[in-house]
């Protein structure tokens, strides 16, 4: 049975890719999604070499046939988002695809038409197949473009023979991480000791068990702030969550990536055993 890890973070620059991409070198059997479509940086470690691209087509974009038209100015006057100007002329960066001057044209000149978002890509790395994408600058429907990812990612699965599904997630907790954790059959919170962290934590925790998923959580950086790394696992313990893992500060992530590697590939010291321990407390659960 195919089981589905994602590893998320309330917010961003915690840690979340160098976990994501120990896992995936640690893992016997599995596929990657690289589902922080706004800001993906897995291929930075992971090297893939694409095989397989595809065209991702977001919220469809506003045409006007001017033959039809007859300037009543009806959908202009009705866009709530002054996507088209007093001569009908659409600012693609305004419009929302809403499709109300569609609906409001007495003249039948509007129609939506699809409009390239972004593209996903299929690869081969040495940890195993890599599904990841590229959203474009200004472009909405990121969570549409997640879910793209993951049925891909799903089928390649299968395709494959693989077990598993480690997914990389993205920071938040917004349409984009909905859409990365709906389904999965555990979730791994990788936070930080900082005031942003527990606030982000409490809230995409919260989301979490919404969708009610089983929720584990990992303190990054635990040594920068003693106090409120406590503080965290209190909050844990008073809601049922088991902390997987309590990493140090260290340098290591940083040199591991500029070498274009995961940390347990580089080094063989205190924070990568205790990445090693945490895959194997997360794998263990997710094994359940």
């Amino acid at each position: 049975m195919l089981k589905q890890l994602t590893v998320i973070s309330g917010k961003g620059g915690t840690g979340k890719t160098t976990i994501t991409s120990s896992f995936a070198a640690l893992a016997e059997n599995a596929i990657i999604a690289d589902c922080d479509v706004d800001a993906a940086d897995m291929h930075l470690i992971l090297q893939p070499e694409i095989f397989e691209t595809t065209d991702f087509y977001g919220l469809k974009l506003v045409q006007i046939n001017k033959e039809l038209c007859t300037d009543c100015g009806m959908c202009a006057s009705s866009c709530r988002f002054d996507a088209i100007d007093e001569f009908n002329v659409i600012d693609a960066f305004k419009c929302e695809g809403c499709a109300v001057c569609e609906f409001v044209c007495p003249e039948n000149a509007i129609s939506m038409v699809e409009k390239k978002a972004g593209e996903y890509y299929c690869s081969n790395t040495r940890f195993g197949p890599l599904v990841h994408a590229k959203l474009g600058a200004g472009e909405e429907a990121s969570g549409k473009l997640v879910s793209d990812v993951r049925r891909r990612a799903s089928e390649l699965a299968l395709e494959y023979g693989k077990d598993t599904v480690i997914i990389d997630g993205p920071p938040g907790t917004g349409c984009a991480v909905i859409a990365a954790i709906t389904g999965a059959d555990l979730v791994l919170v990788v936070t930080e000791p900082t005031v942003s962290g527990i606030h982000d934590l409490e809230r995409v925790v919260q989301v979490a068990q919404h969708f009610r998923i089983p929720v584990m959580v990992c303190i990054n950086k635990c040594d920068i702030n003693v106090d409120l790394s406590q503080a965290i696992s209190v909050y844990c313990k008073e809601n049922g969550i088991i902390v997987a893992g309590i990493l140090p500060y260290d340098k290591s992530p940083v040199d591991a990536m500029i070498d274009g590697k995961s940390v347990v590939e580089c080094f063989d010291n205190d924070f990568s055993t205790k990445v090693r321990s945490l895959w194997t407390e997360v794998n263990s659960r997710l094994s359940e």
